[in-house]
């Protein structure tokens, strides 16, 4: 934060400038973010082989089934966090602040827990490929080890952005994201570690992002300064906190948990698919980037301009941040279907492997456009504290109707094409879904009408 937290608000001012100044900070830190992801894996593809990126791509599904949960509980945070900023209550963001991270500690514990014990059974369940399961069980029991400082730091980070501040973040993503690739290279290349040290150099370049945000929080204004002495429970925040962050939380949660079902499906069609379809995920993640840079920029707005009472504006910013993502995605999208097969190929020699990745690329990337809106409808109703929508919405089409998809379709086609398939179709059901919710509900005066 400035010295002056009134610099973050996003209250007043040019909408289209404010919020296009707001995500691009969080685009270039998740395309850094992204870029280091995708150096994990194109090294441990390239220095160790296509059966260590089968076994790390095995354990995606799997890590956001733990996080999610909790992730989307902090979500909700930022919304409260946001709301009473746009306010001008600094008594309440004190105590939002302080009980979000004695939450997060907890759940840190928590995720260590369960990540280290549960994940050889819940990755047999999933029909892992047998030649790679002892390195996916090592790949994630390193990774859930640190998971205390994976949960603190997307914490922080919410905070800050919550408060209108994306740009120390991305400072602290680059810098993070540089020592991961050091650390990749070292431990694999000059140690020569197996998947091990690409979990390892992950969970500490985690660790020193948290350091540097935890730095920066200490020494804020007054408003937002974080005390490790207050850090600990408000139980009325915690409720607000839950009742916007649980429905999340579920979603999330749901959603992996169907994610997992997907992917057990790409596991039965043997080590290549899971190469080339994990090859794929990565490329992918950029078409997200303009997406969660204007999702999460979408949230903090819509919920700084509600507590305000500025609608007009909310909304306004709204049709700007959705189209704006919508566009963005939509022209990766079509850049990564020209482009498919050399990027696939970067990450694998293995030609099967490649073909795998080149299916997926070309089924979904077109359809870019709808996951955009999905994902930007949802960030508008969640900053306006309407997270239930949503929630119903993913838990409906993401989940029930893709698994349904899969549970009858892949059985008669014996086609990997229709496990591709579920993604652009669920998509749009979802997108149709909170747009008509979007245009005829009253979503805009939900904060006012729990005043009264």
């Amino acid at each position: 934060m400035h010295a002056n937290s009134a610099n973050n608000r996003m209250t007043e001012g040019p909408i289209a400038s404010q919020l296009v100044r707001f995500a691009l900070p969080l685009f270039i830190g998740n395309l850094f973010q992204q870029l280091y992801n995708t150096a994990d894996a194109l090294i441990v593809g390239n220095l160790i082989g296509s059966e260590a990126l089968a076994a790390v791509s095995a354990t995606g599904t799997l890590v956001f089934l733990l996080v999610s949960f909790f992730g989307g509980i902090a979500a909700g945070a930022g919304v409260v966090i946001a709301r009473y900023f746009g306010a001008r209550e600094p008594g309440k963001v004190q105590s939002a602040i302080h009980t979000v991270l004695a939450f997060d500690l907890t759940t840190g514990l928590i995720l260590t827990l369960l990540g280290t014990t549960l994940t050889p059974w819940l990755l047999r369940l999933m029909g892992t490929p047998a030649d790679v399961m002892a390195r996916s069980v090592l790949y994630i029991r390193i990774f859930f080890a640190g998971s205390l400082g994976l949960v603190l730091y997307n914490s922080c980070r919410g905070i800050m952005q919550a408060l209108g501040d994306s740009a120390h973040p991305l400072y602290y993503l680059i810098f993070s994201s540089m020592t991961n690739v050091v650390l990749d290279v070292l431990f694999i290349a000059v140690f020569h570690m197996d998947v091990d040290g690409a979990a390892l150099a992950t969970i500490l370049s985690q660790f020193l992002s948290v350091i540097l945000c935890l730095r920066r929080l200490m020494r804020g204004d007054e408003e937002t300064r974080v005390r490790l002495r207050k850090i600990g429970y408000d139980w009325e925040m915690i409720k607000l906190i839950v009742r916007y962050g649980l429905p999340s939380g579920l979603q999330n949660s749901v959603i992996a948990l169907a994610n997992v079902v997907v992917q057990a499906n790409i596991n039965a069609f043997g080590t290549m698919a899971v190469a080339g379809n994990g090859a794929y995920a990565k490329i992918e993640g950029f078409a997200f980037l303009p997406i969660t840079a204007f999702t999460i920029a979408l949230t903090t707005f819509v919920g700084q301009n509600l507590g305000a009472r500025e609608f007009e504006r909310a909304k306004k910013g709204a049709r700007f941040g959705v189209g704006s993502a919508i566009v963005l995605a939509e022209l990766i999208g079509v850049l990564i279907y020209l482009g498919a097969p050399w990027l696939i190929r970067a990450f694998t020699p293995e030609p099967e492997a490649i073909a795998y990745g080149v299916m997926k690329a070309r089924t979904c990337a077109l359809f870019y456009c709808l996951l955009a809106a999905s994902h930007g409808l949802s960030s508008v109703l969640r900053g306006a504290g309407k997270a239930v929508i949503p929630m119903i919405s993913m838990l409906s089409f993401w989940c029930v109707v893709r698994v349904t998809i899969l549970h009858f379709a892949v059985p008669v086609y014996q086609s990997i094409a229709v496990v591709n398939w579920v993604y652009p179709i669920t998509w749009a059901l979802s997108t149709v879904f909170l747009f008509v919710y979007y245009v005829r509900a009253d979503w805009l005066h939900s904060f006012e009408r729990e005043k009264t």
